[in-house]
């Protein structure tokens, strides 16, 4: 057995002895947060022997901050560990993930370290994980036990292997203080709040097997300050590590917690979580494929009479999956039919939407886009196991049934796979979206007296609201309008509320009385005054998982919006992750907005500063991305040619090129009234 308490005590003996051997300077590309932990804990930016030595000094030689320097300088040396391992993972990627920390698609976090006593036990640990909603990482021997056992390994399986041996664990722990710093506000150097959010709002445990040495034992016992339990399965004793057996540990680290969750099974012949929602089925390893451009596939969720549907009924029209070709591309209609005395019409395509998710949620399924432009994919490996087009559908009805069950009493799903049917459907539905577009098309934010809330990301971010209009997206990019209306009708204690705008503040930059009362008290009283429409007055504040931001750049009198997957340097001199570091967790800070990349379509888009005209620069790859739609906007409002005066990173990487580019260009922003 080994002494807790006695290994402890040598392993940060160790670690002090080992950092006397610091002497190549470090850092980690792709952050905001220098070393995060030590960051976070003193607000110290620490690149160098001297200021280690500074961050060791302020935490009492904290063992977490010291293997975090040692791991640093380490990585400088010899440079990261090879696929399938992660080492440090960029503010880019916990940025993508904001959401679904809110969402409820990820309900915790867990770190696996040390060496499983058989390949079983740690899968079938990792497996509950995955159908219990937690997200995971894996450090040491781990790795190769999972891998060995043909376990997928990931972030788009939620299983990811940080490294080579448990000392990689500390990359967990820095991902916790870069999400406080970025969702919650969380000022670097505040230890005492950092720790407090880590241990309410963090719903982390870590897993131990045995094989640890001492110094990993310092490492991982260090986590206990987070309020992180600390869960037993290898020859450890003494100290406050709690025992376990693999059969109870992910059942009892997450009543530690607090995290609670149902789940059911769904009689498939494949596995079915929100961990496998991430993943792809390459084309190598598809059985077969519908849609993508290589057949007429549709998707339809309608709503029916309860007399004209039979619950639970699964209905294929056409040739199973075991009369298909492997490698073939085949058409699909994916028909639904609900239900429910609460249901009501205009819910229809927002359940729709959850199609996505749901099939993607099957281990060996796969699903792109919605209406009729999906691709869906099964994976050989699922064929394999005896996955039919008939369990996509018992998949999706259970998936129906079990999210909605207050909404809906019933879910029939027919899948057709014949061409002549499929056709025949496919034009019924293109009548429905034609419907559906009608009704919303055109509508404004004047349009209507309500407006809705969403304070999903106030788990992680606790003074952050987010207004959403018909005319601006939640700045995650996820929830419109009609979708906040629809839950809070589904849902009225919700996280989406009504809110009246009551009248007129300013009309140009979209601040209204009854928007600040809400604002205010949901903040709990930090936001005084919100403006929807502009990013140098009182703009709306900022979580983290903001899609893109939009920021004022005074000396070309413009505004630059960046989104989140673009790498590179701005014309302001920052990246993204340094940017999007200054303005998260709840903050309102004028000249700069977090934003969805569709609101940059809207009428509304920076109408306080003059609107789109004071638009100077975007990545090429989000210029790209909405240049179609965009180009017809600006056509519409006789601004054709405009998207061409606008710069991005091959015409201008520096403030003064893109002075002399917007010069060049005759960019209409130079000649507006000043941002400043």
């Amino acid at each position: 057995m080994t002494d807790v308490e006695s290994a402890k005590k040598h392993g940060e003996e160790a670690l002090k002895t080992r950092i006397q051997a610091i002497q190549k300077p470090f850092s980690y590309e792709e952050t905001a947060y220098h070393l995060p932990i030590s960051y976070a804990l003193t607000g110290v930016a620490v690149h160098d022997r001297a200021a280690v030595e500074e961050v060791l000094k302020k935490t009492a030689d904290n063992p977490i901050v010291a293997s975090e320097c040692l791991l640093a300088e380490q990585t400088a040396v010899k440079g990261k560990e090879p696929a399938p391992y992660t080492g440090f993972i960029s503010d880019t990627v916990i940025r993508k993930l904001g959401y679904s920390l809110v969402d409820g698609s990820i309900l915790g976090l867990a770190l696996i370290v040390g060496t499983p006593q058989g390949e079983g036990s740690a899968a079938a640990i990792c497996r509950e994980l995955q159908e219990k909603y937690m997200l995971t990482f894996l450090a040491g021997n781990v790795v190769p036990s999972l891998s060995g056992a043909g376990v997928k390994l990931g972030l788009d399986y939620r299983l990811i292997p940080l490294g080579s041996s448990p000392f990689y664990g500390i990359h967990f722990t820095d991902i916790v203080a870069r999400v406080a710093m970025m969702f919650g506000g969380v000022t670097p150097g505040d230890m005492h709040r950092l720790l407090a959010y880590a241990a309410e709002r963090a719903k982390a445990i870590v897993i131990v097997f045995p094989g640890l040495t001492d110094e990993e034992i310092a490492l991982v016992d260090g986590m206990r300050v987070l309020g992180f339990p600390i869960l037993s399965l290898g020859d450890y004793e003494g100290g406050t590590w709690v025992p376990a057996t693999p059969d109870d540990v992910v059942r009892q680290g997450m009543d530690l917690k607090g995290i609670k969750v149902h789940v059911t099974a769904i009689p498939i012949p494949m596995s079915c979580s929100p961990a496998f929602e991430g993943k792809s089925i390459r084309k190598e390893e598809m059985y077969v494929e519908f849609g993508g451009g290589r057949s007429p596939a549709f998707e339809l969720l309608r709503m029916r009479e309860p007399s004209e549907i039979e619950d639970g009924k699964i209905t294929v029209i056409g040739p199973e999956i075991d009369a298909m070709k492997e490698g073939s591309a085949n058409p699909l209609g994916i028909i639904i039919e609900v239900a429910g005395k609460a249901m009501k019409k205009d819910y229809e395509p927002v359940l729709e939407r959850r199609i996505h998710n749901f099939v993607n949620y099957g281990e060996g399924s796969w699903h792109v886009a919605q209406r009729d432009l999906i691709w869906v994919r099964i994976s050989k490996e699922a064929v394999a196991k005896g996955v039919k087009i008939e369990h996509i559908g018992k998949l999706l009805a259970s998936k129906f049934r079990m999210d909605f069950p207050q909404l809906l009493d019933a879910v029939a799903v027919t899948l057709i796979t014949d061409p002549t049917k499929v056709a025949e459907a496919k034009k019924e539905a293109e009548r429905v979206y034609d419907e559906r577009d009608a009704r919303i098309k055109g509508m404004r934010d004047s349009d209507v007296n309500t407006y809705y809330s969403c304070t999903l990301c106030q788990t992680f971010a606790p003074n952050h609201v987010c207004v959403i209009t018909p005319e601006r997206l939640a700045l995650c990019g996820a929830i419109s309008w009609l979708d906040g209306k629809i839950a809070y009708e589904m849902s009225p204690s919700g996280a989406n509320q009504p809110i009246e705008k009551g009248p007129v503040i300013n009309e140009l930059t979209g601040e209204f009385e009854g928007v600040n009362r809400f604002v205010k008290k949901a903040s709990h009283g930090e936001i005084e005054r919100c403006s929807l429409y502009s990013v140098m007055e009182y703009p709306m504040t900022c979580c983290g998982c903001f899609e893109a931001i939009a920021l004022m750049l005074p000396e070309v009198n413009g505004i630059m919006v960046v989104n989140r997957e673009y790498k590179g340097m701005t014309p302001s001199g920052m990246t993204f992750s340094t940017l999007a570091g200054t303005i998260g967790g709840g903050a309102q800070t004028p000249g700069f907005a977090g934003i969805s990349k569709n609101y940059v379509l809207s009428d509304r888009f920076l109408q306080g500063e003059g609107g789109i005209e004071r638009l100077v620069w975007m990545p090429a790859a989000l210029k790209e991305e909405l240049k179609e739609r965009l180009v017809k906007k600006l056509a519409d409002r006789g601004l054709s040619g405009f998207l061409d005066k606008v710069a991005d990173e091959t015409t201008a990487e520096t403030i003064e090129a893109l002075m002399e580019f917007l010069e060049r260009a005759g960019h209409p922003a130079l000649t507006m009234k000043p941002l400043v």
